[in-house]
């Protein structure tokens, strides 16, 4: 069992590389928090992969975070505070797992790279 991690970022924000990192940080971070900790240890053994792809807008990132929930991924849903380049509130990115690669795919395998 392959275990990875997957990060989806609203395309239409245009987010600066930086703040786009940031938010993916955010994102990866947040996820391993919410995720069961022997899941986390396996995955940290492997090499903790992590993909980064996007989704058109906030409606498209909804529904990825949806479907991640409604088969039973772990994700956390970034929403930024608003402090430098866009406004309080907007939400940036969803953090996938880290899980089962094949569970993981299900939802995110056919979303182009960012």
């Amino acid at each position: 069992m392959v275990l990875k991690q997957v990060i989806v970022v609203r395309s239409d924000l245009k987010l600066p590389k930086g703040k786009m990192s940031a938010q993916c940080a955010h994102a990866a971070v947040e996820a391993v928090v919410r995720s069961e900790k022997d899941l986390v240890k396996k995955w940290r053994s492997e090499g903790s992969m992590k993909i980064v792809v996007k989704v058109d807008d906030l409606k498209e990132l909804y529904r990825i975070n949806q479907d991640a929930k409604d088969f039973g991924l772990v994700t956390a849903l970034i929403t930024d505070a608003g402090r430098t380049v866009i406004a309080p509130g907007t939400t940036t990115c969803v953090g996938i797992g880290p899980d089962e690669e094949e569970k993981i795919d299900s939802v995110t395998g056919k979303l182009g790279l960012m």
